[in-house]
């Protein structure tokens, strides 16, 4: 019979196991930014991030622009799995020492 500790590491490997199969991903917002912003014409494609400390926009082409998508929703993922695996592996590390 499973114990809580193998259950909790069992979810941490499947986990891990995901991650390697995410793919290409890049932090940041998508915004629509406009060159004139006052009558809302001629809107293009923002990417906004963080990266070392250092605040960055770049300019995402039309064509570019479903790719980017796909990267920075493979990269939320990979932040929503990384958080739950330091939240399991703190699970887990709490059950090694209550055994002890």
């Amino acid at each position: 019979m499973s114990t809580e500790l193998e259950r909790t590491e069992e979810r941490i490997r499947a986990l891990l196991d995901n991650l390697a199969k995410l793919g290409a991903m890049r932090p940041g917002t998508l915004t629509v930014q406009y060159r004139n912003p006052v009558e809302k014409k001629t809107p293009f494609h923002q990417l906004s991030y963080t990266h070392k400390g250092r605040s960055r926009s770049e300019y995402v082409r039309p064509e570019n622009l479903a790719a980017v998508k796909r990267e920075v929703e493979t990269y939320k993922k990979f932040r929503t799995i990384i958080e739950t695996v330091t939240e399991l592996s703190l699970e887990a590390s709490r059950l090694r020492h209550k055994r002890e």
